[in-house]
This record gives C-alpha cells, structure tokens and sequence, in this order.
C-alpha cells in the first residue's frame, strides 16, 4: 500500500496537468485522497463501479466522470476517479492508473530490498540464500561497503528515516532501512579509493544534515570496511558496538568510528567479573563513588593538559597551591599519585570501567 502522501502528490500532479478534479479510493469504497471535497455522485458512481469490479471490469465512464481500478499483480487495489472535460478523461485516467501502478512496483521492489536488507544486518540469512537474493534484486556482491548507524539523541523523532532516504534514494547501492525504534541505518557503497576519512566526512554531513533538515541532533558510528556483501552484518555490529561504547566513554562525540575507540572498545568487552575486582583493587571497598564533583573535575582537567599543573590552575581559575591541595586528597583516598604517569592511567582506567559497570546496571 501506498502511503497518503505519495496519493495526494499522484493526486495533484494529475489535476495540475490535465485540469480534471482526482481522487482516490480503497477497494471498502472509503475516499483515500482527494484535491477536492467529495460529491454523493462520486460516492455513488464508486460504489456501483465496485459491483462492476467483481464481474471484471477496469474502467467505467458516466457523463463528466471516469472510474479507473489500479491494480498490484491482476490484485484490484485502488479506485481512481477523474471528472472534469469528457474528452481529457480517458487520457488522464489511463495514464493516472499507470503512474500509481509503476509506483506500486517500485515500492514493492524498495520493501522486498528492504526486507534483505534487514535480514542480511541481523545475520538471519544462510550464505547461499545471500548470494541468490543479491542476484535477482540485482545487487553486486563484492562492492566496498561500510555500515553506518544513526541514533537520535532524543526518542520519538520519526523524521530520521524519512530525512535519510530522501538523501539517499538515488544511489541504488547504498541502503537506508532501520532494525528497531531508535536506529536508523545506512548500507553505504564505497569508491575503490574511499577510506576511513571518506566514511569520517559522510558521517559529518549524516549528522549535520539531519541537525539542519530535520531539526534533530543525532550520533553517527561506523563499523570498519567490508569488501564483500556476506560481510556486512560484521561492520554493522562494530558500528553498533561504536554507538554503545561512545555513550559510555565518549558522551560528548556525536561521530564514532569502531577502529578509532581505543581503551573504550577493550574495557566494553570485558566481563563484569574481572571489572569488579580491578575496582577492589584499586579503590578498595570506598569505590568510585568517592569523589566529589570538583574532584573529578580537577583531575579530568589535570589529564586533558598532560599532567601540567600550571596550565590545570589556568585553566581552573584557581590558585597552583589549591591544585596541589586537590591532588594530595585523591592520593589519600586512593593511594594514587596522579602527577606519576602510572599512576594517573591507573586512575583514569578505573574510572573508565566504573563507568562502564555503572552503564551495564542500568
């Protein structure tokens, strides 16, 4: 089935041309869409129109008026009715019922692509049936291909998908679907001299097209690049993977790349188990919840400027002696002197994995 919108575009495009009043109804004899406000006559000619359907007949004309049956595959679908000058009717209707039965087609074959799509992300196909589907919807199957995954910062914005295909419906390589409620997922075809600062600026534009266009603020990840097409739910899952560890570790990035998430992507894919000893062990039973909000602030800023306390007070806006002060209480709870190198990575590792235990509670 069509959607209103794309009925009420046909719709306004026949009236435009031919100057004849359109409208579309479903097979129950409901109006679907319509440039006008229906008449009784329209209503009753449908109706009448619907009898003669069952006896095999397609199209139908009473007096300044034309009834058209649209059909998918000989499978009676739509009602298209045309009034206006007698003489432009037969045209119109005939070319108006050939319009909504070719974007029928075409949407049948979006919905079948679609469907593979999805299948062929979520690992549900058997390697046979990959390259045999590929083949009859004619998709090449060792073209370059890296998967990109969109989530709205926000839920319930439904302008994502809609935005995505309008940028994406003319490359008949690249696919845009989505797997659940709040990701969206692009299947993009690569050059043979595309690489990862290619799929770095096709995420940017993702993001800020989206952010202008749809007025939505999102994060894109990407998975690593594949060459053949039964490899694509492998770059999917790393770009899934990239979304799920920058949320974690790396909140305020709104682009990730799976080959580019460091020690996030390592600490991600350790048990809880060994992560809950490691905390023991370097907190003791006080845990990360002991510090104070301007502890972890000063000591994040320590790190971002290399462990330079002069350039942390600037930064701050405090005095080099407070510093110290700070610095001194977190090695008293911890043991950790956070000015040693070893030392501050032990910190920051830790807190990196306190995170990540307080992300798998949730």
């Amino acid at each position: 089935m069509l959607s209103n919108q794309v009925l009420h575009k046909t719709v306004q495009s026949i009236s435009k041309v031919t100057g004849l009043i359109c409208s579309i109804w479903d097979m129950q004899g409901n109006v679907l869409v319509a440039d006008r406000e229906k008449e009784k006559r329209e209503e009753e000619a449908v109706a009448g129109f619907l009898k003669d359907v069952d006896n095999g007949m397609e199209e139908k004309a009473e007096q300044d008026m034309g009834l058209f049956l649209v059909c998918d595959d000989g499978e009676p679908l739509y009602i298209l009715v045309v009034r206006g000058k007698e003489s432009r009717i037969p045209i119109a209707g005939g070319l108006g019922r050939e319009n909504l039965e070719s974007l029928i087609a075409a949407y049948k074959e979006r919905m079948d692509r679609n469907r593979f799509m999805q299948s062929l992300i979520l690992d549900n196909m058997l390697l046979v049936d990959i390259y045999n589907q590929a083949k009859k919807m004619h998709i090449p199957p060792e073209q370059r291909r890296a998967v990109f995954t969109i989530e709205a910062k926000k839920e319930g914005e439904n302008l994502v998908l809609e935005t995505m295909r309008g940028l994406y419906v003319a490359g008949s390589n690249d696919f845009v679907t989505a797997v659940d409620e709040k990701h969206i997922i692009l299947v993009k075809a690569l050059e043979p001299v595309d690489g990862y600062p290619d799929l770095h600026r096709t995420a940017r534009m993702v993001a800020d097209t989206l952010n202008m266009e749809a007025m939505v603020s999102v994060r894109v990840a990407f998975g690593t690049i594949v060459e053949e097409l039964k490899d694509v739910s492998r770059s999917y899952k790393e770009a899934r993977m990239a979304l799920e560890v920058g949320r974690v570790f790396y909140e305020d990035r709104n682009i990730l790349a799976y080959n580019e998430l460091g020690i996030g992507r390592l600490i991600h894919q350790l048990p809880s188990s060994l992560c809950r000893m490691f905390l023991k062990e370097v907190f003791e039973e006080e845990g990360a919840g002991q510090f104070e909000e301007e502890e972890l602030t000063t000591v994040y800023t320590f790190f971002d400027n290399s462990l330079n306390i002069s350039e942390t007070a600037r930064k701050l806006y405090i005095h080099r002696n407070t510093l110290v002060y700070r610095l001194d209480k977190i090695q008293k709870k911890t043991g950790l002197d956070v000015r040693v190198f070893e030392d501050a990575l032990t910190f920051k590792i830790a807190m990196m994995v306190a995170n990540h235990m307080k992300h798998m509670e949730i």
